[in-house]
């Protein structure tokens, strides 16, 4: 495994909650940007949200706002996408990756972790 860890991805109702967790293996993520993204069968991967550690500046995805909610946890080596009201359309592969800052680039990817939402 690389340094990111995604877990928490599950299948769901449509309307339904999840909780994904990207876990940094080894450090801590006070001086990167987080951002989660995912990818869908033959989609490309799309940035979905980031948060700048540092000073908690966060961004979102239009598709999610409202919906999804980016944090970290008080050690700063946790970040969490709390994911509401999901739709089939959120279905996929969501990737954790870290850059300097929310621009990018994003590298050190994590394997993923699927959601799948049904209708």
């Amino acid at each position: 495994e690389g340094p990111l860890v995604e877990s928490g991805g599950d299948l769901v109702q449509a309307g339904g909650s999840l909780r994904l967790s990207c876990a940094a293996r080894g450090f801590t993520f006070d001086e990167y940007a987080i951002g989660w993204y995912r990818q869908a069968p033959g989609t490309e991967r799309e940035g979905v949200s980031c948060i700048q550690v540092r000073d908690g500046d966060t961004y979102y995805n239009d598709s999610v706002k409202g919906r999804f909610n980016i944090s970290t946890n008080g050690a700063k080596n946790i970040v969490f996408l709390e994911m509401n009201n999901l739709k089939p359309e959120d279905t996929a592969v969501y990737y954790c990756g870290a850059a300097w800052a929310c621009s990018g680039p994003f590298g050190s990817w994590g394997r993923g972790t699927q959601v799948a939402v049904s209708p």
